[in-house]
């Protein structure tokens, strides 16, 4: 048995002072405290045997893993299958309990939340995620590798590992921003799966209060 670790990190807080549904659009980069963030992950992170770094090819992802790999003294690599999911609402402010619900011209793409008809399918995200893991692990094996990505494929690969459901209530999932999800194999074989918020203190308030009761 070969002990390897995979480190998925979620992205710092990115600058959207209008509030818009981002998702692949490019553009979006890190705000202050999301630079902040990074930082704190990269200090956090130092000390680990880390020999490859990830990043899906999204600004804000890329500025995340920057200082990280270079306090780790790697490149950073990207791969197209870490990035952000397909969302027909990019661009536009949608959310839970914000309205978009009454809107009929939405109805159309919330026809089926087990899919969901509004994006990319679930099954998809985790083909992909799951694929971008396993050459992260080979790459790495018996050390550690970190793959830089985003809430929604971070925390659907999880629950596809644990054994949940894949629909679900996006106020609920255990990811916040710059924080970190290890996957530990022997092997090919997932062994255990652990969740840390290194940079819990620099969240914004009320998503310190989500994550505290998450």
């Amino acid at each position: 048995m070969t002990p390897t670790r995979v480190h998925l990190l979620r992205h710092g807080e990115v600058h959207n002072p209008t509030g818009v549904l981002y998702g692949r659009l490019p553009g979006f980069h890190l705000s202050e405290r999301g630079v902040a963030m990074a930082e704190r992950i990269a200090e956090t992170l130092a000390g680990r045997d880390i020999v490859r770094v990830v990043s899906s090819p999204l600004e804000r992802a890329m500025e995340t893993a920057a200082p990280i790999a270079a306090k780790l003294g790697l490149e950073v690599a990207t791969d197209e299958r870490l990035i952000e999911a397909v969302n027909v609402f990019e661009g536009k402010r949608f959310g839970v309990g914000d309205g978009s619900l009454l809107r009929l011209s939405h109805w159309k793409y919330l026809r089926n939340p087990f899919r969901p008809s509004w994006g990319e399918p679930y099954t998809e995200v985790v083909d992909r995620m799951r694929a971008a893991v396993d050459d992260a692990r080979q790459a790495a094996v018996g050390r550690e590798a970190l793959l830089v990505s985003h809430q929604l494929p971070i925390w659907i690969l999880r629950s596809a590992v644990e054994g949940r459901r894949l629909w679900h209530d996006p106020r609920k999932r255990q990811c916040s921003l710059a924080s970190v999800t290890t996957f530990g194999f022997e092997d090919g074989d997932v062994v255990s799966v652990a969740y840390s918020e290194p940079a819990a203190d620099l969240l914004p308030r009320r998503r310190r209060r989500s994550a505290a009761g998450a």
